[in-house]
């Protein structure tokens, strides 16, 4: 049984790819699809570069920067207003259905809850907080305090040390396999909500303790 569990925020408590009802009216409704996943994977892709490189620069440029590249490999001529209103648009991503419900029945068998991001804490607890998700966590960790990015070992280890929890006894719950792997790699357990009944784990040999569609049955599993 987890003594504590941190969530993954993008993809696991809210859609990244949501951004796409955001996009539509600036883009177009060819574009708005394609648009938003691959600022997703670039922003994703230069988290991973920067912990490598150890240049951090926070969540908040990772997206901007991605955001930039985006438009310019689609031909989209952004204005300045728009790139402001699409980032501000990233702190009102709606939750999936089942996280408000699947949260509260863990809290309810005693776990401690905590959201746990790349994002810069700030930006994550006003997400949250506008998803009606925050009131329902016990708080909010980010990967900013240590200046790196999942999945570093560096910051699987610091959600530990603050939660005041044993390794083993820690979890982490996540949508997004890389981070599931990081936090197994680091020695955490860890669950995987695979969202799309079609998405693959990576084969690495390296598994997660519980694959649940959705919190809601994860709380059921644990």
């Amino acid at each position: 049984m987890p003594g504590a569990i941190g969530f993954d925020i993008y993809g696991t408590l809210v859609d990244p790819l949501e951004m796409n009802e955001h996009l539509r009216p600036v883009v177009g409704e060819k574009l708005a699809d394609r648009f938003s996943e691959l600022w997703r994977n670039k922003q994703i892709e230069y988290t991973f570069r920067r912990a490598l490189m150890r240049r951090y620069e926070d969540f908040g440029i990772c997206t901007r920067q991605a955001l930039v590249h985006t438009a310019t490999v689609l031909c989209v001529d952004l204005t300045d207003e728009e790139q402001e209103r699409l980032v501000e648009e990233y702190q009102s991503l709606r939750p999936f259905q089942d996280v408000i419900t699947g949260i509260e029945a863990l809290k309810s068998k005693g776990h401690t809850l905590v959201a746990f991001s790349n994002g810069v804490e700030v930006t994550a607890r006003v997400l949250l907080d506008r998803a009606g998700v925050l009131e329902h966590l016990h708080g909010v960790i980010s990967v900013d305090d240590v200046k790196t990015f999942k999945p570093d070992p560096e910051v699987y280890h610091y959600l530990t040390r603050r939660l005041g929890t044993e390794t083993s006894e820690t979890w982490l719950v996540s949508s997004n396999p890389f981070d599931v792997i990081g936090a197994k790699a680091a020695g955490l357990a860890a669950a995987w909500i695979q969202r799309k009944p079609d998405a693959r784990f990576d084969p690495w040999g390296i598994d997660p303790d519980v694959v649940a569609p959705d919190l809601k049955a994860l709380a059921e599993i644990l």
